[in-house]
Protein backbone atom coordinates (compact mmCIF):
# COMPACT_ATOMS: atom_id res chain seq x y z
CA UNK A 1 0.00 0.00 0.00
CA UNK A 2 2.81 2.36 0.89
CA UNK A 3 4.55 1.64 -2.43
CA UNK A 4 1.34 2.28 -4.34
CA UNK A 5 0.90 5.69 -2.69
CA UNK A 6 4.51 6.63 -3.37
CA UNK A 7 4.36 5.60 -7.03
CA UNK A 8 1.12 7.51 -7.65
CA UNK A 9 2.46 10.63 -5.98
CA UNK A 10 5.89 10.60 -7.62
CA UNK A 11 4.17 10.71 -11.02
CA UNK A 12 2.39 13.93 -10.08
CA UNK A 13 5.10 16.07 -8.49
CA UNK A 14 8.09 18.03 -9.83
CA UNK A 15 10.35 16.95 -6.95
CA UNK A 16 9.86 13.17 -6.56
CA UNK A 17 12.80 12.86 -4.14
CA UNK A 18 10.85 14.83 -1.53
CA UNK A 19 7.95 12.34 -1.45
CA UNK A 20 7.74 10.27 1.72
CA UNK A 21 5.05 8.28 3.48
CA UNK A 22 4.74 7.59 7.20
CA UNK A 23 2.44 4.78 8.32
CA UNK A 24 0.68 4.70 11.69
CA UNK A 25 -0.26 1.51 13.47
CA UNK A 26 -3.93 0.51 13.06
CA UNK A 27 -6.17 2.26 15.58
CA UNK A 28 -8.90 0.63 17.68
CA UNK A 29 -11.21 0.54 14.64
CA UNK A 30 -8.56 -1.20 12.52
CA UNK A 31 -7.87 1.83 10.30
CA UNK A 32 -4.28 2.37 9.20
CA UNK A 33 -3.39 6.03 8.54
CA UNK A 34 -0.91 6.92 5.81
CA UNK A 35 0.71 10.38 6.10
CA UNK A 36 1.92 11.70 2.75
CA UNK A 37 4.69 14.30 2.79
CA UNK A 38 5.61 16.28 -0.35
CA UNK A 39 7.63 19.41 -1.06
CA UNK A 40 5.84 22.69 -0.34
CA UNK A 41 5.81 23.71 -4.01
CA UNK A 42 4.20 20.38 -5.00
CA UNK A 43 1.35 20.59 -2.49
CA UNK A 44 -1.04 22.10 -5.03
CA UNK A 45 -0.29 19.39 -7.57
CA UNK A 46 -1.15 16.65 -5.10
CA UNK A 47 -4.30 18.32 -3.78
CA UNK A 48 -5.61 19.59 -7.13
CA UNK A 49 -8.43 22.01 -7.81
CA UNK A 50 -11.04 21.72 -5.08
CA UNK A 51 -9.24 18.60 -3.81
CA UNK A 52 -10.11 16.45 -6.80
CA UNK A 53 -6.71 14.80 -7.20
CA UNK A 54 -6.42 14.10 -3.46
CA UNK A 55 -9.89 12.58 -3.52
CA UNK A 56 -8.97 10.39 -6.51
CA UNK A 57 -5.81 9.17 -4.76
CA UNK A 58 -7.88 8.29 -1.68
CA UNK A 59 -10.37 6.35 -3.83
CA UNK A 60 -7.59 4.30 -5.44
CA UNK A 61 -5.99 3.62 -2.06
CA UNK A 62 -9.29 2.52 -0.51
CA UNK A 63 -9.98 0.22 -3.46
CA UNK A 64 -6.57 -1.40 -3.11
CA UNK A 65 -7.09 -1.75 0.65
CA UNK A 66 -10.50 -3.36 0.11
CA UNK A 67 -8.84 -6.06 -2.00
CA UNK A 68 -6.63 -6.84 1.01
CA UNK A 69 -9.50 -6.64 3.53
CA UNK A 70 -7.93 -3.60 5.18
CA UNK A 71 -9.17 -0.16 6.17
CA UNK A 72 -7.04 2.86 5.41
CA UNK A 73 -7.07 6.62 5.60
CA UNK A 74 -4.72 9.06 3.89
CA UNK A 75 -3.63 12.47 5.12
CA UNK A 76 -1.55 14.97 3.18
CA UNK A 77 0.89 16.73 5.49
Amino acid sequence: MKDLLISITKGLVDNPDAVSVAVDEPNEEGVTVYHLHVAEEDMGRVIGKQGRIAKAIRVVMRAAAARNNAKISMEID
